[in-house]
């Protein structure tokens, strides 16, 4: 089933998660694991990671594939313009349809490791819209998502500009938004104001992702530059030294996040970790 249509039919929020490929036998049971346990849950569907510069392009498609033919969960495949040429992106785009994946999310992707900076492959994308591009124009009938980022993309100078090329990705051919992760929903709010003024009408729905160590908080900030209040980080800092506690304050404060986006967005989309506890505790929560 296509996500555009999960929304467009749904009488709730839909709520959704998103694994990783795993890279050992026993991370593949433990991702099995997880799946077999949020299921329980009903999401309205999944999707699945592609590592850095394309690299589980194959394992990405897979797990796709036995997600909807084992959980009859839809899913959602990432889909990166990062080294492959466009006969190669239509290639396996077609293999990606011929498997009965519906929808994509269609991204520029992450440079391969050791390379700061994206470089367009020979006879490849620049960056998501080019893609989006293609993809209609090509005349595949996926659903297509794509992302976008309440404090701006790195590489965007401005708001403003963001905001603008945000707006041509959406007119290439884009059905459903979702966001980088955020634990600020004033950045929430004001993203979604932008966006509505430029004339972006798509659905967006918040990518949120809760902190269960303190390690975390600096490796969000840095891997996706966003704003983590100060009184919530300094809550967790006051029990840093208590697992127990630290998650029930940081879970707490992820709940109440996520009912207040819940009043703005037809759902939310969790950045799992490939693993269930904590967004088992605050579905269960949302749920009530």
């Amino acid at each position: 089933m296509k996500i555009i249509e999960i929304y467009s039919e749904a009488k709730s929020p839909v709520f959704s998660f998103e694994f990783f490929p795993p890279k050992t036998v026993e991370g593949e049971t433990k991702l099995k694991a997880t799946i077999g346990e949020l299921k329980k849950l009903n999401p309205g569907f999944v999707s699945v990671t592609y590592g850095a510069g394309g690299s589980t392009r194959d394992k990405t498609i897979e797990i796709c594939t036995e997600i909807q033919t084992v959980y009859s969960i839809p899913s959602m495949c990432h889909f990166t313009c990062v080294g492959a040429s466009k006969e190669e992106i239509k290639s396996i785009l077609k293999s990606v349809e011929n498997r009965g994946i519906h929808n994509i999310i269609a991204l520029r992707g992450d440079p391969p490791k050791g390379e700061g900076k994206f470089t367009p492959p020979p006879s490849g994308f620049s960056n998501a819209t080019e893609l989006v591009e293609f993809i209609r124009q090509e005349k595949f009938s996926f659903c297509v998502a794509a992302g976008c980022y309440p404090e701006k993309h790195p590489d965007s100078p401005t708001l403003e500009s963001d905001t603008h090329y945000l707006k041509q990705k959406v007119s290439a051919g884009v059905d459903i938004l979702v966001t980088q992760l955020f634990f600020s929903n004033k950045v929430f709010v004001n993203f979604l104001e932008r966006a509505r003024n430029a004339g972006i009408t798509s659905p967006i729905l918040p990518g949120i992702m809760p902190i269960t160590s303190y390690s975390q908080i600096q490796r969000f900030k840095e891997m996706a530059d966003c704003e983590i209040p100060l009184d919530f980080i300094n809550d967790l800092e006051r029990v840093k030294d208590n697992p127990s506690e630290f998650m029930r304050v940081s879970l707490s404060y992820t709940i109440a996040q996520c009912r207040e986006l819940l009043s703005m967005s037809p759902g939310i989309h969790f950045y799992t970790l490939n693993q269930s506890t904590a967004t088992m505790e605050i579905m269960k929560a949302l749920q009530k």
